[in-house]
């Protein structure tokens, strides 16, 4: 196959992680398009943020890390996260000149030669190294549970969340444990008729603020199981929830009040293994997000335990390849440091 461009690096994906390791690569000197290009499926600056729902304002979020080179601020917590942080990336973007191309949906990655081929519906680039920092908000986790297919009411996953109002008057379960159910929750509770919240295991609370130590505790659970070969879990899943003021409000409201996974789905909602049963018209599904990396399927890399084995960001099956926001850097805490690294790496593999 002949490609319609060659660059030295293509870098898939302008999230935390993308614009961390493009940063680094217009430090080191690349040129745009000959040295390196920014291929992103959005539509505009802001990655999976952009996407997030209305009510998850600024001040409800655990934390947004500063991009290398530029703070992000103190702007008002009142604001949707994905006004302000699209901003922000956005002002990133413009101030180090970096070469974005969008929306751009990459298909595939080969191997060719001494190149890797980055294929899209319109063009393919012939690349001597790839950062692929596509994330995870594309792949939703769905899991399965018998009588799923026969729910009579409402099935959503926190990607599709519309807000809380197309939940009131409903009876309401959600499914999950993470931070994300817990916000929800709190603002499904005021207007649901009645919400359930389930989880596999007991939700852990830490009486305290989230803090960016906090979050490298959490990274450094997931980039183990990343080294060891196997799928990676989500940053999310191993970090506990903040016990804050707003959240003991809720529990004493009754929203928070969990109960172990249910056995499974009835046309009129759902059933635990000892027969109980909750109505619902809806279920949420809480219940996170995997890698978004079919893009890499031609190049075989699943190892025996069934993810990606990494030594840094480099990928050991084919070392021209680097994954960023994948397992432990799918975070703001954890994406900036990949991205450098990354960058570091292919510097190296370019001889620069």
């Amino acid at each position: 196959m002949t490609a319609d461009h060659e660059t030295d690096v293509v870098v898939i994906g302008a999230g935390q992680a993308g614009l961390s390791a493009a940063y680094h690569l217009r430090r080191a000197g690349l040129a745009n398009e000959t040295g390196f290009v920014v291929l992103d499926q959005g539509k505009r600056p802001g990655g999976a943020w952009q996407y997030r729902w209305p009510s998850l304002v600024v001040g409800k979020v655990h934390g947004i890390h500063d991009l290398p080179g530029m703070a992000f601020g103190t702007p008002d917590t009142s604001r949707p996260a994905s006004e302000v942080v699209s901003e922000y990336f956005g002002r990133f973007e413009k101030t180090f000149d970096l070469p974005v191309h969008r929306p751009v949906d990459v298909t595939a990655v080969r191997a060719q030669g001494d190149r890797l081929l980055v294929e899209t519906p319109v063009e393919t680039w012939a690349a001597r190294a790839v950062v692929s920092a596509t994330g995870t908000w594309d792949r939703p986790f769905w899991p399965h549970y018998p009588g799923q297919e026969t729910f009579a009411g409402r099935q959503l996953h926190t990607a599709d969340y519309p807000g809380a109002e197309a939940f009131r008057g409903r009876r309401v379960v959600v499914v999950g444990g993470g931070t994300s159910a817990v916000q929800l929750l709190m603002e499904i509770g005021p207007v649901a008729k009645s919400t359930t919240w389930v989880t596999r295991r007991p939700p852990v609370w830490r009486d305290e603020e989230f803090s960016e130590d906090w979050g490298r505790k959490a990274v450094a659970k997931v980039e183990q199981r990343v080294r060891e070969g196997l799928p990676p879990q989500s940053v999310v899943s191993v970090t506990d929830l903040a016990l804050t003021s707003d959240v003991r409000a809720a529990q004493a409201a009754g929203y928070l009040d969990r109960k172990p996974m249910f056995d499974h789905l009835v046309p009129e909602g759902v059933v635990w293994a000892d027969g109980t049963f909750a109505p619902a018209d809806i279920i949420l599904w809480a219940t996170g997000f995997r890698a978004s990396i079919d893009h890499l399927a031609p190049l075989h890399l699943r190892s025996a335990g069934g993810g990606i084995r990494l030594d840094g960001t480099r990928v050991v099956a084919e070392p021209r390849l680097h994954l960023v926001g994948y397992g432990p850097s799918a975070s703001t805490v954890g994406a900036n440091r990949a991205g450098r690294a990354a960058a570091q790496e292919v510097r190296r593999l370019l001889g620069r």
